[in-house]
């Protein structure tokens, strides 16, 4: 049995404003109306139905939120019969223009200026055919000018209200995109991580297995460096979950993995039976903190992918300080073969990390047949 719950009105606030402009507006026209009567002794005299043409007009603008359009016809009907019946002149313009201007503003552009030539034309062919000529020629164009006003200025805050609109969509759509590179960039951490320490523990795993039964002795190193890697992974983990919480004040914002800390990297690959070699040319400094993120990043990747594809026993990792450029250069003794070598997610994601600052990332092969890995980041 299906029950459905009846929608709550809106709050007393809210009906409250909607009701406020109506109410003053009906006020406002009746009050003046009723005034003009008084002075206006050659025009027709105050009656009920007069009253009932404003009201007809300044209650509809109720609903000039949800519905604009026939709201404005509605005043259009009651403002037109009222002049043509010769009441007397004052306010009871106050309700089209309200709906006019409102509808003009929301954007139904026809709809409004269709209004305002349907009075306008309506006024002047009314009178035309019922015989009023009281009004001359300069009164007429006075009026038209009057209503052609009104609807460029509803124009004007037309487009005002677009350009503030589309303002707040490009806003929108770059804190979208800003967030989904975020987003990325997390990803891009978190699979550079764990892949590098789970490939170091699982080649710590394996070599510990082989040695428990055969050398139990030997195995201690290997457990050890299964608690170390495991441990450091928890940091960097930890670190870069901080940036998804964003709950404690003392977690670091960004990964504070740098080439600051390829030393430890290299020790750390070293244990897991991958002698690293490092080469450094030109004179180190400080780097921007992406590029210096990125290039650890790469170095790291490039080292993991080693371990567990290149069935190598050596590599060498050479980083280049230029004045334009930091090169990273990272080659290993692993297994010859031919042609192009395949990309897997490792190498899309170093080559994203690249190209996000502008530099290029290339996989090549070796004269010898291994994997070189070359990142130019420009600086």
């Amino acid at each position: 049995m299906t029950t459905t719950e009846p929608i709550a009105p809106p709050p007393w606030g809210a009906r409250a404003k909607r009701i406020a402009l109506p109410a003053v507006i009906s006020a406002v026209t009746l009050a003046g109306s009723f005034g003009a009567a008084d002075s206006q002794t050659d025009r027709r005299e105050a009656d009920w139905l007069m009253v009932v043409l404003i009201l007809i007009g300044s209650v509809s603008l109720y609903w000039r939120r949800t519905r604009p359009v026939p709201v404005l016809w509605a005043t259009v009907c009651s403002t037109l019969a009222y002049m043509l019946m010769q009441y007397p002149y004052g306010p009871v313009i106050f309700s089209f223009v309200i709906a006019a201007f409102t509808v003009i503003r929301c954007g139904h552009r026809l709809a409004g200026w269709a209004g305002i030539v349907a009075l306008y034309v309506g006024h002047v062919g009314g009178r035309l055919i019922l015989g009023i000529n009281e009004d001359g020629i300069y009164q007429i164009l006075l009026v038209g000018t009057i209503f052609v006003v009104l609807g460029f200025t509803a124009e004007l805050f037309r487009a005002q209200r677009d350009r503030a609109m589309a303002a707040a969509r490009t806003r929108q759509e770059a804190e979208l995109r800003k967030a989904g590179e975020e987003r990325l960039r997390i990803a891009q951490e978190l699979h550079d991580v764990v892949a590098h320490h789970i490939s170091l523990i699982n080649v710590q795993a394996s070599t510990a297995l082989h040695l428990v039964d055969r050398q139990p002795e030997q195995a201690g190193p290997a457990l050890a460096a299964i608690k170390e890697a495991s441990k450091e992974a928890l940091v960097e983990l930890r670190s870069i979950v901080g940036i998804l919480r964003q709950s404690d004040e003392s977690a670091p914002r960004q990964p504070v993995a740098g080439l600051e800390g390829l030393e430890q990297l290299v020790s750390r690959t070293s244990r897991a039976g991958l002698e690293v070699h490092t080469i450094v040319h030109g004179d180190p400094h400080p780097l921007p903190t992406r590029l210096d993120r990125a290039a650890f990043r790469i170095i790291q990747e490039s080292l993991t992918n080693i371990v567990r594809h290149a069935k190598a026993n050596a590599a060498t990792v050479r980083i280049q300080y230029g004045e334009d450029a930091l090169v990273i250069q990272v080659d290993d003794d692993g297994q010859s073969l031919t042609g192009p070598p395949k990309e897997g997610n490792g190498i899309i994601g170093m080559r994203e990390r690249a190209t996000a600052l502008g530099g290029t990332l290339t996989a090549t092969r070796t004269p010898t047949g291994s994997l070189r890995i070359t990142a130019h980041l420009p600086l």
